[in-house]
Order: C-alpha cells, then sequence, then structure tokens
C-alpha cells in the first residue's frame, strides 16, 4: 500500500455537504416533460401532487436551482452513517497487476445495506413534514423497501411495501427486515389491488416486475386516506437526493489531490449511478474537466443498451406518468433467474438524456461475469458486494486490465452501492455451478416495445 494515499478516506462532520446538487441545472438540453397518462399532456405540479409528496414534485419540476438545501433533520439523521468512505482498492490493483488506481465510494454501512437510505429519510422527512400518516413503494431486490421502511420508521409513518413476487420468494430476510421495521410487505402482481387482479389474470403465473410492483403501490396511494407515494430510483428528485455520495466522492479526490478519469456505476434506475457522478457531469457540462462516465446494465434487462428512447409509461398498469427514456416497454418482464435486481423496464429521464447525447457510456453485462467478479472482489477486499454493486465492479476490473495491456495508469472510481448478505442464494448458486445467463432475444425486444404509447407535443 501506498503511505501517501491512505486506504480510507472520510471526511469530516464539518466537510459533509449542506445540499444537494441538481444536475438539470447545468444541462443545456433539459430532460423531456412528464406527461399525465389521461391526457398525454405535460404534467403540471397539481397534477402531481396527486401520486407524490408535495416538496417532492417541487424538486422533482426544478431545473434551474443549481443547490438544494438538505433540511436540518435530514443532515441530521445522515451523520448516523454519512460520510461515507471512499476506499483504495489496493489489494484489487495488485490480484489485476493493473497500473490503474481504483478507488470505490462504499454505500453500505448502514443497516439498510445500501445508499437507498439517502433519499428514503429525505422523502419520509417531507411526507411527514406534509402531514402525512402513510407511505406506499414498490421494492425489486428489497433495498429500497428496507430504507423507505427505516425512513417512516424513525418519523412515524405507517409503510406498505409491494415486492417484486420473485424477490419475495428469494429473499425472506429481506421482507422480514422490513416487517422489523414496521411495514407491511405484499408480493407483487397481489390480489389486494385491482391493478394487481388484472396483471395475474392476464399473466397467469407471472413472477413480477418493478412495473407491476410500482402500478400497484400507486394504487394504494391514491386509494389510502392522507397517503402519498414515494420511488426509490428514477425520478429526478431521487437522483437528486442521491448526490450526497458525488459531492461527498467529490470532496475526498480534492481531499486527496487527485482526479478520477473514469466513474463507474450499475444501472437499474439510474439513481445511484447519477448519485455518483452529477456533481462530476456538472464540471463536465460547464467545461471545467472531462470525464468518462459509464453506466452498467444487467444483460437480461438493457434499457440503454437494446432499449428505445421514446415516451413510455412508468409502470405495467399505466396509471403513472410517462417519461421519455430509454425502454424495454413497460410490459417487459426481466427472467426471474436475474438475481442482481435492476430489473426495472425503463432508465432515469435524466441519464437517458445524458447517454443520448453521448456524454454517457453504457455496458450491459451477463449475470455469471458479474458474479465471478463479485467473487473476486469478496476474496481481495474483503467485503462481500450486493449482485447489483458487482455489475459496476465486473466493468472497473474490465477497465483495470484495459489500462494493463495498454500501459495506462488511469484512475477509476466506482460505486460499491451496499451489501450482498441477503443474497446468499444468488451467491450459493454461482459457486454450485447452477447459475446461467438469460439474456431476451431480440423478438422478446420487440414484443416489448411493440406497445408503447402515441405521443405527438
Amino acid at each position: 500500500m501506498n503511505a501517501e494515499i491512505p486506504y480510507k478516506t472520510y471526511l469530516t462532520e464539518a466537510e459533509l455537504p449542506t445540499a444537494w446538487y441538481n444536475v438539470r441545472a447545468d444541462m443545456k438540453k433539459k430532460p423531456a416533460p412528464m406527461l399525465d397518462p389521461r391526457t398525454l399532456k405535460p404534467c403540471s405540479q397539481q397534477d402531481l401532487e396527486r401520486v407524490f409528496c408535495r416538496e417532492c414534485v417541487r424538486q422533482e419540476l426544478d431545473e434551474t436551482s443549481q443547490f438544494i438545501p438538505i433540511p436540518g433533520a435530514v443532515r441530521d439523521f445522515y451523520k448516523m452513517y454519512r460520510p461515507s468512505p471512499l476506499v483504495r482498492a489496493y489489494f484489487l490493483e495488485r490480484a489485476l497487476g493493473t497500473p490503474a488506481k481504483i478507488y470505490y465510494k462504499f454505500e453500505g454501512n448502514n443497516t439498510s445495506g445500501s445508499h437507498k437510505l439517502n433519499s428514503a429519510i429525505a422523502q419520509a422527512y417531507y411526507a411527514k413534514e406534509q402531514g402525512l400518516t402513510d407511505v406506499t413503494t414498490e421494492t425489486g431486490a428489497g433495498q429500497w423497501g428496507t430504507a423507505l421502511s427505516m425512513g417512516s420508521a424513525f418519523f412515524g409513518l405507517k409503510c406498505h411495501v409491494y415486492m417484486v413476487k420473485c424477490s419475495y420468494e428469494q429473499k425472506p430476510f429481506r421482507r422480514d427486515v422490513m416487517r422489523t421495521y414496521g411495514a407491511d410487505v405484499t408480493p407483487s402482481p397481489s390480489m389486494t389491488t385491482e391493478i394487481g387482479k388484472r396483471i395475474n389474470e392476464e399473466h397467469p403465473g407471472t413472477t413480477g416486475s418493478l412495473g407491476c410492483a410500482i402500478s400497484e403501490a400507486v394504487e394504494r396511494a391514491i386509494t389510502l386516506p392522507n397517503a402519498r407515494y414515494l420511488l426509490g430510483s428514477v425520478l429526478n428528485q431521487v437522483c437528486l437526493h442521491q448526490s450526497v455520495i458525488g459531492l461527498e466522492t467529490q470532496a475526498a479526490f480534492r481531499k486527496l489531490g487527485v482526479k478520477p478519469d473514469v466513474l463507474i456505476g450499475c444501472a437499474g434506475g439510474g439513481s445511484n449511478l447519477m448519485g455518483l457522478i452529477a456533481p462530476f457531469m456538472g464540471e463536465k457540462l460547464r467545461g471545467e474537466n472531462d470525464y468518462r462516465f459509464i453506466a452498467v446494465e444487467p444483460a437480461s434487462c438493457p434499457s440503454l443498451t437494446r432499449g428505445k428512447y421514446a415516451y413510455d409509461f412508468c409502470d405495467t398498469g399505466r396509471v403513472c406518468p410517462l417519461q421519455k427514456m430509454y425502454t424495454l416497454g413497460s410490459d417487459f418482464i426481466p427472467s426471474p433467474s436475474h438475481a442482481g435486481g435492476l430489473r426495472y423496464h425503463g432508465m432515469s429521464a435524466t441519464l437517458s438524456e445524458l447517454y443520448d447525447q453521448g456524454l454517457v457510456e453504457a455496458r450491459a453485462v451477463e449475470q455469471t461475469s458479474v458474479f465471478e467478479a463479485a467473487v473476486q472482489f469478496a476474496r481481495t477486499e474483503g467485503t462481500l458486494p450486493a449482485p447489483e454493486s458487482s455489475h459496476a465492479i465486473r466493468v472497473a476490473i474490465d477497465e483495470a486490465l484495459r489500462c494493463k495491456a495498454e500501459g495506462r495508469s488511469e484512475t477509476i472510481v466506482f460505486g460499491l452501492t451496499g451489501t450482498g448478505y441477503f443474497d446468499m442464494v444468488a451467491y450459493g448458486r454461482y459457486i454450485d455451478g447452477e447459475m446461467g445467463d438469460t439474456i431476451p432475444t431480440d423478438e422478446d425486444i420487440a414484443a416489448g416495445l411493440a406497445h408503447l404509447p402515441e405521443v405527438k407535443l
């Protein structure tokens, strides 16, 4: 290890960010507006407030404020687990024999086990401030449901979680953590909502998708008195809250006197990746510095690399606003054999626009190669990574090996978004040689895109 560069770099409490960074303020070409599903016209604040918290809607529509203050109560909560460390992966570098310098921002050092708590506590705070009593949400692999259950318990809210059915069955400990924090957890699609009943009738035996679970959670929110729906990814408000990751990373690198060359993150809906890269993207957009940004998605749900940039419904039941995004179609349901989360059919409108402008690269990686990278990381760096995070690890290793082949000493940073201790069934399947790769065919992709809405603005 190099004595000049510590293994872990922390900010002091006084150096913690006091405001979130809104990358849309620095984008010359903004993402297209969200559309009302009933009229296909741009959503107003009033339209969105039927579903989301008032302050979250204001943040969602804000494209001019570069920084938005973090409320004092949220900052106080952050102090329980933030700042998170920026870690130099010396042991992984040594194992790879690469001249590249590898860093990772570790977001797994809280009870929820992932970065999701950064937005969950903020949204729960705004719900409480609005006087709400209940919140609803969906969760795929379970990290967001766990985080919102924690945030809801902290502020005395009742939390209702719809969990993608295949994850509900594969990850019983995740749902029990949510229940420990007071949430009720329902496998989706269920028979407790009208939309769930319809999806089960149209797709008998379905293992579910995030699109299904979102529809059920939204229906519950608008039928429960004094409730709103809170979302864990995709939306601008979530990317905004997650920018605390990138702001800390940016400050830590400045403290070290180091400039990263490549920033890598896994991408399902886009919030953790945007959270990591947003402040650096701001520098790029303003012409201050240049970086490469790589979004890594599963080959089983390849929204960016094989999807279409178009307006689509954000949910399978088609009750949520439409977004212009890279999408596989709201009817697309990824293979239940995919164990790495990242199951959403679309991508953040902000990330989609940046990708469409060529400011972000995208790669799709197979599940077995992801777990190969996860095991290598665990055996060298000592932390068991979440399967989602391991998508970023896979490409960070690939980039480090490219540097080795080219003799380049680049600085690579990736987001280690959480830990994998609730994912041991998947790890066991990989180690036992029972894991395979299920990749949608061109016909599968075409079928998912066949029913995109016709939008004319």
